[in-house]
């Protein structure tokens, strides 16, 4: 191992180990004989690493035998040597004149060392469908491995790391404490004429600060917060200007506390004024429908049932929400703090297993307003897990 001074480690090495075998099973089981990891999320699940270098082309290689490869720009192998729980060895990094070259192209240089390591055959898996993976990437690979077989290996670790251990929910629940905070932190200073972006600089102030409590700070979430006001909550992703809170509008944020990476997502609607009935009518169906869908959250049944059960609270009264109404999270870096594997949706018959951890995601974009009042949970051996312990309901403040 090397001697560098190395950052705190999220887990063992023989937590890493444990992975290790459950991952070669799995690839025994469907005929892969090497994996190569694009997903930063997933890198870090197997390697440990966690910089933020997943602009330029870097991977994790699961090899036939031995400890896992970390393989990426030169200059980001000095992150690798303080965090990945492998050797020097298994750190190879790429010259910088690979880097946005429209001459050479690191994988060029990848395929050259798996032919060094007589890994230059077989069938490899690579995730073709994530977005960190290019097609130029993918060619540059079959070309310089004609010997390979490449197949398709998206979500691969992702369902791996659908059930989290013990150690991954204390994480998420200490990323709950701060997302708690932030929307303390919201309430308490949104009102009529402060600018968004400085209600944003309060949100990530909050995210990110010493917990003197509760012992530990915040990391950067893989999503921005997304506040949109009155007629723009209709549209779900809009982040933020400068101009003034208005009266008489309502505004979601959909942020999430983040801790050693891991993500729990919450939001929560806060109406500048007297909210008009469609959105405190919405709000009753939403939270009844909440209700049920908790209560189907059980399991041994599925990522439908809790779906169709908050669908069917919204249908009785009329309202079409035709989207998902939530989706795994856990271990996660930008764009996007979901695992990419089950959704709650009608029709996904994914079985709930103690550990699963998901967005309950219930928000609602109507053609002029939206409102949104989620929770993040752990599916248990009983009742599911709720995160976060901030109250349900709109906040109204005149």
């Amino acid at each position: 191992m090397n001697k560098l001074q190395r950052t705190p480690e999220r887990y063992t090495t023989d937590e890493y180990r444990e992975r290790l075998v459950r991952i070669r099973a799995k690839m025994e089981k469907q005929g892969f004989d090497m994996l190569i990891l694009s997903d930063p999320s997933n890198m870090s699940w197997v390697s440990g690493y966690g910089g933020w270098s997943f602009y330029v082309h870097q991977c994790v290689i699961v090899g036939p035998t031995g400890d896992p490869i970390w393989f990426g720009r030169g200059q980001d192998a000095q992150g690798a040597y303080r965090t990945v729980w492998v050797g020097r060895d298994n750190v190879i990094g790429y010259p910088d004149h690979y880097v946005q070259s429209t001459e050479r192209h690191p994988m060029e240089y990848l395929c050259e060392k798996l032919a060094d390591m007589g890994w230059n055959k077989g069938t490899i898996g690579v995730e073709m469908d994530n977005y960190w993976f290019s097609a130029r990437a993918f060619e540059r690979l079959q070309n310089g491995l004609p010997d390979a077989k490449f197949k398709d290996a998206t979500a691969f670790i992702n369902w791996e790391r659908a059930v989290k251990s013990e150690k991954e929910l204390e994480y998420m629940r200490q990323a709950a404490r701060i997302v708690e905070r932030m929307h303390h932190r919201i309430a308490e200073k949104i009102e009529v004429g402060i600018r968004k972006c400085d209600l944003v600089a309060e949100i990530y102030d909050a995210s990110l600060r010493f917990d003197e409590w509760h012992q530990h700070g915040g990391d950067y979430p893989a999503i921005v917060p997304l506040l949109p006001s009155g007629p723009d909550a209709a549209a779900p992703h809009l982040t933020w200007d400068d101009l003034p809170m208005k009266p008489d509008e309502g505004t979601f944020f959909e942020i999430a506390g983040c801790y050693q990476r891991y993500h729990v997502p919450l939001s929560r609607t806060i109406f500048l004024g007297k909210p008009p009935q469609a959105i405190l009518d919405a709000e009753e169906a939403v939270l009844e429908g909440m209700d049920r869908g908790l209560e189907a959250a059980r399991a041994g049944n599925t990522c439908h049932h809790i779906a169709d059960a908050f669908f069917k609270s919204l249908e009785k009264r009329g309202i079409v929400k035709d989207n998902r109404c939530g989706y795994s999270i856990g271990l996660s870096y930008p764009p996007d703090w979901g695992e990419r594997t089950m959704s709650l949706r009608r029709g996904d018959m994914t079985e709930l297993q103690p550990g699963m951890t998901f967005h309950f995601m219930t928000g609602l974009w109507m053609d002029t307003w939206g409102y949104e009042t989620t929770e993040s949970i752990a599916i248990t051996d009983g009742d599911p897990e709720v995160f976060c312990d901030i109250p349900r309901k709109m906040l109204v403040k005149q």
